[in-house]
């Protein structure tokens, strides 16, 4: 009776130890899950052409929340990743502090966009936060390459979300349109173009309670290739549709002008404002004669716009690399 009982016992603990372990095992299985999914910001696995993991926006722990009432934030320059340079790996510093998404100006890769370029110049530098970037816009240097094919291969869907360089999405109360000024390539800019048709329709349907265009070369400026009137028809469209406001890169310098008209002349408050940031890391270079109503100039820093787009109204700041913030302001929206 005593062996049976001990018999027994034995059994009974062996089925407690085999239990036990079964329940460690599942419980050590979900953890090393969880710790999985935390490391790896891509669990597709898939690769942009430069190699550079490309993960969700909405996986990174400083993107924002999106909602009509979100306060939106927005990081970023043009004319950015020359190889030649530590440019854009200083600027590239300040965004990876940055909470919120980053925006590109253009002439994002030195000195054709080639993805070689692309993999060398930007992924290195900007390309650290990849993940945040969903406002990509082509540049002049970016159509180098044949078909624009290095910025469209690096930035994949987001550059061109309905296969044309042209594009529009909302951020909370915000409407954001990123256009193509390259219009010799894109079959020009005119309200006649595909891209002019599109730009009037996407506005038309828009019911946000404000706008925001991006695109590269400039429709005003002091710098050295000065007012671009190829461009006026994306001006005159937005001002038509009460836009707020307008970032440009293709000068290698900041300057902020007050709001406009269609013809360049002072319009508070109904105006339209722009603000140059070709400031992202390439060759910096000076002003040549100042433009009309330009308000705020900075040349010869690297330095990114931050962008704080509230639900009626938006803040900006210029980040200059080597000092504190060197042009800042706020304006409601029309």
């Amino acid at each position: 009776m005593t062996d049976h009982r001990a018999a027994a016992r034995q059994a009974s603990l062996l089925v407690v130890v085999v239990l036990a372990t079964l329940v460690l095992l599942v419980a050590g299985r979900a953890w090393l899950g969880r710790v999985a999914t935390q490391r790896d910001p891509n669990p597709s696995g898939a690769l942009a052409p430069s190699g550079v993991a490309v993960a969700s926006p909405t996986r990174s722990p400083l993107a924002p929340s999106n909602g009509p009432d979100a306060t939106i934030v927005l990081t970023g320059a043009g004319d950015i990743a020359d190889c030649a340079r530590d440019g854009a790996k200083r600027t590239s510093d300040l965004l990876v502090g940055q909470a919120g998404w980053i925006f590109t100006v253009g002439d994002n890769a030195y000195e054709n966009g080639t993805t070689a370029e692309y993999g060398a110049c930007y992924a290195p530098t900007w390309g650290r936060v990849l993940d945040r970037t969903i406002l990509p816009a082509a540049g002049n240097h970016d159509w180098n390459t044949e078909g624009a094919a290095g910025y469209l291969a690096y930035f994949g869907a987001a550059a061109a979300p309905h296969g044309v360089t042209w594009y529009s999405t909302d951020l909370g109360a915000w409407h954001v349109v990123v256009l193509d000024s390259d219009c010799a390539k894109v079959g020009g800019c005119d309200a006649a173009s595909a891209q002019g048709r599109w730009l009037a329709k996407d506005l038309a349907a828009s019911t946000a309670h404000c706008t925001l265009a991006i695109w590269h070369q400039p429709r005003f400026s002091s710098g050295e290739h000065g007012n671009d009137p190829d461009v006026a028809p994306f001006w005159d469209a937005l001002h038509a549709d009460g836009a707020e406001l307008v970032i440009n890169g293709h000068d290698h310098d900041y300057e902020r002008f007050a709001p406009q008209d269609t013809s360049g002349k002072l319009e508070r408050p109904d105006g339209l404002r722009e603000i140059v940031v070709g400031t992202g890391g390439g060759e910096l270079r000076s002003f040549k004669a100042q433009a009309a109503n330009s308000e705020f100039r900075v040349a010869g820093v690297w330095g990114v716009l931050r962008l704080t787009l509230h639900p009626a109204n938006y803040d900006w700041e210029f980040l200059p690399v080597d000092s504190e913030v060197a042009d800042s302001g706020s304006t409601p929206c029309h």
